[in-house]
């Protein structure tokens, strides 16, 4: 059964995308180190809450970024060449970015997990960018991001709670 999080955000989030906005506008104002330090608490307090096995929205609904190094890494364990590795699972997208060429990721497993996730690109590590002190300049990602995954949702306002104390 999904944690009671995941379902909160599936209930609520086909009506939440404006709303979603508002506060990415209102953490706008408060951006900086201290926002940054309360979102890596944040962050670390919802996911002692959420699995994301339970989820994979992000496998399932964004192909990540794949850099030279993502690539030179994985076709090796893959005992490949990096063209192609390249050739069979990439394409350049629309804004000049190699991505995945396939939605869900090709790597994901019926269990959500990762197939290869011990050597899974450096935006699959750093996926929802809401930790490691770059919430702030990570802003235009997250109301995106909070449609894609339920964790994102929840930090966001849980943020802005703390923050209205």
């Amino acid at each position: 059964m999904p944690s009671p999080l995941i379902e909160t955000w599936k209930q609520r989030k086909p009506k939440t995308e404006a709303e979603n906005l508002e506060i990415i506008k209102r953490l706008k104002r408060k951006q900086g180190k201290q926002l940054d330090v309360l979102a890596d608490e944040v962050h670390d307090d919802v996911f002692k809450k959420i699995d994301c096995l339970e989820c994979a929205g992000c496998c399932t609904g964004i192909p990540p970024i794949v850099t030279r190094a993502d690539v030179t890494r994985i076709a090796k364990d893959f005992g490949m060449r990096p063209a192609d590795f390249q050739d069979k699972y990439l394409m350049v997208d629309e804004d000049g970015d190699t991505v995945m060429k396939t939605t869900p990721c090709p790597f994901l497993e019926s269990d959500n997990k990762c197939l290869i996730y011990d050597i899974r690109p450096r935006a699959c590590r750093q996926y929802p960018h809401t930790n490691y002190l770059d919430f702030s300049k990570n802003m235009r990602l997250h109301a995106p991001n909070a449609n894609i995954c339920p964790a994102v949702f929840h930090i966001l306002r849980e943020i802005e709670r703390r923050l209205d104390k």
